[in-house]
């Protein structure tokens, strides 16, 4: 058992320099569903989990800090069906979308990957098992 019986992960907010641009990607990009549209506060639906933005800096609950330039504060993974790694990959190159791997096999993790980053140069994976 979990710290305090955790058993989900049930959202993850991203903390946005560039809130109006993830926003967009996250909507139009990625197409995940919006179920809460807020200026400072967008949520998307993500099978289960919601995937939340809100701006960086003071917030009501606390102050997340300053973050290096072009680093990374999450890597997100995606999974889908094996076919639809090579299909995403084209999908984001048609949409303009800058990509750090193209789709490569890892045979030590039985995982087709392909990697690419956000607005706030978050690292997004999309992967399938096989």
């Amino acid at each position: 058992m979990s710290l305090g019986g955790i058993g989900n992960l049930d959202y993850t907010v991203i903390l946005c320099s560039r809130m109006q641009e993830t926003r967009a990607f996250y909507r139009d990009v990625m197409g995940f569903q919006t179920v809460e549209d807020q200026e400072n506060w967008v949520s998307f639906r993500v099978g289960t989990a919601l995937l939340t933005l809100r701006p960086r800096g003071s917030w009501s609950v606390c102050d997340d800090g300053p973050r290096p330039q072009g680093s990374a504060a999450i890597q997100l993974a995606f999974r889908v069906p094996l076919e639809a790694v090579d299909c995403s990959h084209q999908e984001l190159i048609a949409k303009g979308v800058p990509i750090l791997r193209e789709p490569t096999d890892l045979p030590k993790w039985r995982h087709r990957t392909l990697f690419f980053r956000d607005p706030e140069d978050n690292i997004i994976e999309i992967y399938a098992e096989y």
